[in-house]
């Protein structure tokens, strides 16, 4: 192979662990990853990136584009900018929230249209699951979606209906008769429904109206279904850590089940959040310290297997001091890897973690064979941190389109200095290069 690039680091995060190294590119694949000071082959251009850490690019498969048709929340433009400027070098894109939802094959060009010119990053597509589309998941399936999403209780938008549990059975058995993967909302609606519901501004009664039971419930029927069908099943956006015993039991029991949580959850407090602060409502709720702790826990001990935003913006006009009516989402695209690398290292976790759980494992979610990891045959994309450097965040510097931010004022751990997409270099210190991003089909 014809090495055109040679990124030199002295911590670069290989599936055999940190090592200085040089990673040779070429056409944008990695072609080796060699001694530190390995000679450069002639004609490659030499990167020299000094002691910042080069961790593979990280794999975001939980993001809401909202792009076509709720664009003012969101583009692919902006929140491809965005994550690049955090290190992100592929998402999947949720599919609801953009009308049309991508729940055809129709509707699934559609997107892939408006998304082909505006990403910065590379750019899959998750095919959703609604009481009325059975039929159409083996045609999206073979169109190149890498899963299929639903919600078990109301999703926020009416063209995205809820699946009870004899439609979920129903789209499990045909996902599972080609070995798909279904990714799930997982909160009971007779638990969301049997809560205290109050407007107002105080985050107490909000937290209330969300209560754990309505999470591990919906797991353990989830569970319980994934079991009867043989079904690949995927718990979205975790937050009750009382879920934990039933995941890891069904674990060891050979269920095929993986979980992931988000950095809101592993980074933020009730206790912290301000009434009226609707910048932090989604839903599942941010929940207590302790519950935080909990699900550190579970991601040291595995029973969590990846980090992913869930980012889900929207215009700041609907952020309204009521947490009932507000809607609810939180935008931490560009953010997500120093938030949790701040709180990380804070309970003795190293970098090599964070990549575990922010690139390798969701790479390997989706089935993202050329992603997650620096080694040979992948592509040669990386998100280069400087892991003791600190910033403020200020949402005037965020990329994405509402600069609507949990996380305005926050001291964080971690600058990113470069991103890199198969051997390009995409950010530059927040300096972003023209769109270069692919999109991404299943197996290809």
């Amino acid at each position: 192979m014809d090495v055109n690039l040679v990124l030199r680091s002295t911590r670069v995060i290989t599936p055999e662990g940190t090592r200085a190294a040089s990673i040779a590119v070429s056409g944008g694949t990695i072609a080796a990853v060699l001694p530190y000071d390995a000679e450069v082959p002639a004609g490659a251009r030499l990167e020299d990136l000094g002691d910042d850490v080069v961790l593979p690019g990280l794999v975001d498969t939980h993001v809401h584009v909202n792009d076509p048709g709720r664009t003012e929340w969101e583009g692919f433009w902006t929140a491809t900018r965005a994550a690049a400027a955090g290190g992100i070098t592929t998402l999947l894109d949720m599919p609801l929230n953009s009308l049309p939802p991508t729940t055809t094959v129709d509707h699934l060009r559609i997107k892939q249209d408006v998304a082909r010119t505006k990403a910065h990053i590379d750019v899959g597509f998750w095919g959703g699951a609604l009481p009325d589309n059975v039929k159409d998941l083996r045609p999206l399936h073979d169109a190149g979606v890498y899963g299929f999403k639903c919600f078990l209780s109301p999703s926020g938008v009416d063209e995205f209906p809820q699946l009870d549990q004899d439609q979920l059975a129903s789209s499990l058995a045909e996902i599972a008769g080609f070995d798909g993967l279904m990714i799930v909302h997982a909160e009971d609606p007779h638990h969301l429904a049997a809560a205290p519901q109050k407007s107002g501004i105080r985050y107490a009664d909000f937290l209330a109206s969300r209560p754990r039971d309505a999470e591990n419930t919906a797991i353990e029927n989830l569970i319980n279904q994934a079991r009867r069908l043989g079904a690949r099943v995927h718990v979205l956006h975790l937050s009750s850590s009382d879920a934990l015993p039933l995941i890891a039991a069904a674990k060891a029991e050979g269920i095929k089940i993986t979980v992931e949580s988000c950095p809101h959850f592993l980074t933020l407090t009730a206790e912290e959040i301000p009434d009226g602060a609707t910048e932090f409502k989604c839903c599942p709720p941010i929940r207590e310290a302790s519950n935080q702790d909990a699900l550190w826990e579970g991601l040291a001990d595995g029973t969590i297997d990846c980090i992913v935003s869930d980012h889900s913006p929207s215009t700041a006009d609907l952020k309204t001091p009521d947490f009932a009516s507000a809607w609810g989402g939180i935008s931490s695209l560009q953010l997500g890897l120093p938030a949790i690398w701040t709180e990380a290292r804070r309970r003795g976790h190293g970098l090599e973690d964070v990549a575990r759980w922010m690139s390798e494992a969701p790479a390997r979610l989706a089935g993202l064979t050329r992603k997650g990891a620096i080694e040979a045959g992948r592509d040669a994309d990386f998100a280069v941190l400087a892991p003791d450097e600190t910033f403020t965040v200020d949402p005037a510097d965020l990329q994405h389109r509402n600069r609507v931010t949990a996380y305005a004022g926050k001291t964080l751990h971690g600058v990113v200095t470069s991103t890199w997409l198969r051997g390009e270099r995409i950010n530059d210190r927040g300096s972003l290069a023209e769109p270069s991003g692919r999109l991404l089909e299943r197996n290809h």
